[in-house]
């Protein structure tokens, strides 16, 4: 019998910051009632947008 392997849930380093701007733009309760994959494209570029703009401006400082 072949065992297959334990799945391992990846930890984002990203996943606060992604969340923390999801709450700002309010989709938060649409992400955790249906998930992210119910985001249409404007959103999650709009997330991903903001999570750079803050990454580049802390690497800034």
């Amino acid at each position: 019998m072949k065992q297959s392997k334990p799945k391992v849930k990846r930890i984002d380093p990203l996943e606060p910051l992604k969340m923390e701007i999801a709450a700002e733009l309010g989709l938060l309760n649409q992400i955790h009632s249906n998930g992210w994959h119910s985001l249409s494209a404007k959103e999650a570029g709009k997330i991903g947008g903001l999570m750079t703009q803050r990454r580049r401006k802390k690497s800034e400082s």
